[in-house]
């Protein structure tokens, strides 16, 4: 793991445009912007008409949402694609894992990314491999503009405040894109549980990122 201090900016509550500042509550509107499960805000922008046979075993639908209407599971879109928004009054993401691979863009603001490969073999010392990685625009320092999670991989995103050498702790939002390789669908998406979770992951990281497993 890198030396991002792995520990929230802005306190998570539960999304409400309403409480939102008018300046992001005028994004979420422009880009029609909803609550999202995994925290923060999103819209689907795209969704590939192209149907290709499912590279996945078919496994029971999830229970998170209705599938849907005239959802195949022998087939998936080729991709979809969506805006994601983290801000201050919903500001991070929580541990979920997608079966196909996505590419994310970012927009604008700045955030942390912490990803479990939970597909790999464990660590000598036990647990899975723990990445972390800052982005946001100052790609000389090491933010990233682009970066790419593949399948079978737990993920977990927070915001950090845009300026951080100000000191002060203010936000216009993490804004992205992230495109889904074959079509997202709810059946290829599950949630870390808190007993998965310290399987998962070594006893003194435990404590460090418990707080970014959903709690129901």
């Amino acid at each position: 793991m890198s030396g991002i201090e792995l520990k929230p900016s802005f306190p998570a509550g539960l999304p409400s445009a309403a409480s939102e500042p008018p300046s992001t509550q005028a994004v979420i509107k422009a880009l029609s912007l909803e609550p999202h499960i995994e925290g923060g805000y999103f819209v689907e922008t795209d969704r590939d008409p192209l149907l290709i046979p499912s590279p996945f075993p078919q496994t029971p639908a999830s229970s998170l949402v209705p599938q849907r209407p005239g959802f195949d599971p022998a087939y998936r879109n080729a991709s979809t694609s969506i805006f994601y928004y983290l801000t201050p009054q919903s500001p991070q993401g929580n541990f979920h894992r997608n079966r196909g691979r996505t590419v994310h863009t970012l927009h604008r603001g700045r955030g942390v990314y912490v990803l479990i490969h939970a597909d790999e073999p464990d660590l000598p010392g036990g647990g899975k491999r723990i990445e972390t990685f800052t982005v946001g625009p100052d790609v000389t320092n090491g933010e990233k503009l682009q970066w790419i999670v593949e399948g079978g991989k737990f993920k977990a995103s927070f915001l950090l405040p845009d300026n951080p050498s100000s000191g002060e702790k203010t936000s216009g939002g993490l804004l992205i894109s992230e495109t889904v390789v074959p079509g997202f669908e709810f059946c290829d998406h599950d949630f870390l549980n808190t007993e998965e979770f310290r399987k998962l992951v070594s006893p003194e990281k435990t404590e460090e990122l418990a707080w970014l497993v959903r709690k129901a």
